[in-house]
């Protein structure tokens, strides 16, 4: 099964520069474009029709809002030190004004090499309110992947991690024509070099750049221009630039997570543990964009918390909701495994004994409230000190995502009284376009496309196995310098909304 986005075009899309027009209201703009300072027509569903925004208005209205709620919670010498939205904002202005200082230009980018922090967050807010665009790089890179990229998206400023990051920079810095400064957010460098900064000192740079310069950059800004770009894993050919709008990410950020029964903190603030790659459209919309939306606590977790130390913080900063791709879920299954061949006879059968009784029910009641008693009984018994164990015992959402769920895993935690919440979607479809949720839910399904998108099969054999296509705000610009590519994923159906709705 082949995937695309169903998108239109008429002919060879124009570029339009940033001083051209209104965005999409702009008669002359197409529905793609492979420019970094092109701008795109909006596929506007009166359905579901948000006002298009940029995610400095996004951040504004939060901000109303969440200003004076934490944001943010990073752990410093034992312990958590957390910061509000109204410092969140602050800082991203103060990055921002810095990034200009350094001289980064409209619609160049900053690129991120490093793990999840507040200044992962704070660099890429920075770099979109200084009209920049963030692109991230996995922080397995080798030194050619990470060239490949900064050429590719015109990285006018890096920002490494670590000195095992930087040192990957200085091998291909003189191959970076458009590389200006390096800034490096965690320990101290081993060497002085010209346009080589900590973060301390990235962050006094722009105090002399008046807030006019700033804001006038802010409202130029469109909803139909780009602001971030998501490189695909490149095993089918050189990676891909995936170019999402400001549209993309605000009207993403809002409606999917939603659908996934996501509360704004007015209702109840989400409290969320980041630690997947937010070079990966999955953690950075859930954990970057969503965070700000909604005004949710965002724990960044410690860079081991893929090689045993995720449910450590799991258990201390207790998540309302959580994420994790297949195989986190598995390694998960897999330790209560390991755990349980280790214990007595009597904890193995209660445990043996809960999960049975767990697993029966939800199999048949998956959707009612109304629970037997002896599933009630086991739930107390045993399965509630499990999920507690694993910092599950506040977890009202438990999200899977980014490739298929063995049928085996799901069943695990069904007999955990775990539902897990599968999504399906990809970077051209910034993130979720399908979402399962608490009220929208079915086994061995990903849920419904989410309100004001559309889904369909497309050449659809006998077996009932076809071309799955996409339409929406949800999808993307097109890829960066690639138009060949660009066409080869947007066919010439009518940009109009689609009759024909994902189930």
């Amino acid at each position: 099964m082949t995937e695309s986005c169903q998108i239109s075009h008429s002919s060879e899309p124009q570029n339009i520069s940033e001083d051209s027009g209104t965005g999409q209201d702009d008669p002359a703009a197409s529905l793609w474009t492979t420019s970094a300072g092109g701008q795109v027509k909006l596929r506007m569903d009166p359905t579901c029709s948000q006002a298009p925004m940029t995610v400095h208005q996004m951040f504004q209205e939060s901000l109303q809002k969440y200003g004076s709620l934490h944001a943010m919670a990073s752990r410093k010498e034992g312990r958590w030190e957390k910061i509000t939205f109204s410092e969140y904002y602050a800082l991203s202005r103060k990055a921002a004004k810095s990034f200009l200082k350094l001289g980064l230009e409209r619609f160049h980018s900053v690129a991120v090499l490093g793990f999840n922090s507040v200044e992962w967050f704070v660099s890429a807010v920075g770099a979109v309110f200084a009209g920049g665009i963030v692109t991230g790089i996995y922080t397995t890179s080798s030194p050619e992947a990470c060239h490949y990229i900064a050429h590719d998206c015109r990285a006018n400023i890096i920002v490494v991690e670590n000195q095992k990051q930087l040192d990957k920079i200085i091998q291909i810095w003189d191959r970076l024509p458009q590389l200006k400064a390096v800034v490096m957010y965690k320990g101290r460098l081993a060497e002085k070099r010209p346009n080589l900064y900590t973060m301390d000192e990235f962050m006094e740079l722009g105090n002399d750049v008046e807030d006019g310069r700033l804001d006038a950059i802010i409202d130029s800004q469109r909803p139909n221009q780009c602001c971030v770009l998501i490189y695909t894993s490149g095993t089918t050919g050189k990676p891909k630039g995936a170019m999402l709008s400001h549209d993309n990410i605000t009207w993403t950020s809002a409606h999917a997570s939603r659908a996934g029964d996501m509360q704004p903190a007015e209702i109840q603030q989400e409290i969320i543990v980041s630690y997947l790659p937010l070079s990966h459209i999955a953690a950075q919309i859930y954990d970057l964009w969503t965070g700000i939306k909604w005004g949710e606590l965002v724990y960044f977790a410690e860079p081991d918390a893929l090689k045993g130390g995720l449910v450590d913080i799991l258990r201390e900063a207790q998540p309302t909701s959580h994420m994790g791709v297949p195989r986190v879920w598995e390694k998960i299954m897999e330790k209560i495994k390991e755990v349980s061949a280790q214990s007595g006879f009597v904890k193995k059968k209660m445990l043996s004994w809960a999960m049975s009784v767990s697993l029966e029910c939800n199999l048949s009641i998956l959707n009612s409230d109304l629970k037997p008693f002896r599933m009630r009984l086991a739930d107390s018994l045993v399965l509630a000190k499990i999920r507690q164990a694993l910092g599950f015992s506040r977890c009202q959402k438990h999200f899977c995502g980014a490739a298929p769920l063995p049928t085996e895993v799901m069943r695990f935690f069904l007999g955990l009284n775990i539902a897990l919440y599968q999504a399906y979607g990809m970077s051209e479809t910034s993130g979720p376009h399908c979402m399962s949720g608490p009220y929208v839910y079915r086994r061995d399904s990903c849920g419904k496309a989410v309100p004001g998108c559309k889904v369909k099969l497309a050449d659809e054999d006998e077996g009932g196995h076809g071309e799955i296509c996409f339409w929406g705000r949800t999808v993307f610009m097109g890829y960066l310098n690639m138009a060949d590519k660009t066409r080869e994923a947007i066919d010439e159906e009518a940009g109009s909304v689609p009759e024909t709705s994902g189930r």
